[in-house]
């Protein structure tokens, strides 16, 4: 048992500490330099809300103070099922529930400008409910890619 504790603590004296127990090393990150860094689709949902509300902010001046807010799931249903989006006007937020707009919608075409374009609608959508307006009054031009 002498014998083995001097071997550790010599063998310890000579490893480097990124060594493991086992002498080799850690695990390496996921994503190396040349390779993209990866993003998830929560990631690429806020990145929708977002840009979407910083056009909304920026065309309608009624809107700059409201707080668009990303939930997973409403608390509760209502008498429609299972709201996408609650407006709240008292405390000037929307707040957009990301697995509802994304499960509950049927897509057409499963592809990125589809989803973006779901979640952006989503956003002009809860925006016109809070405004009380007809979503295309709020960017007519915004939807058109081709």
């Amino acid at each position: 048992m002498a014998w083995r504790r001097t071997r550790t603590s010599e063998r310890a004296a000579v490893r480097p500490a990124r060594h493991g127990r086992h002498g080799r090393e850690g695990r390496s990150s996921v994503v190396r330099p040349p390779l993209p860094p990866l993003d998830t689709r929560v990631d690429r949902f806020d990145l929708s809300v977002g840009t979407a509300a910083e056009f909304l902010r920026s065309a309608w001046s009624e809107l700059r103070d409201v707080r668009f807010e990303v939930a997973d799931m409403p608390a509760a249903t209502d008498e429609d099922g299972i709201p996408r989006w609650t407006v709240l006007r008292d405390e000037r937020r929307i707040i957009l529930y990301r697995l509802p707009i994304e499960r509950l919608s049927h897509l057409h075409r499963d592809d990125e400008l589809h989803h973006r374009m779901l979640v952006e609608g989503s956003v002009f959508r809860a925006a016109a409910e809070y405004l009380d307006r007809d979503p295309w009054d709020l960017g007519p031009e915004r939807f058109r890619y081709f």
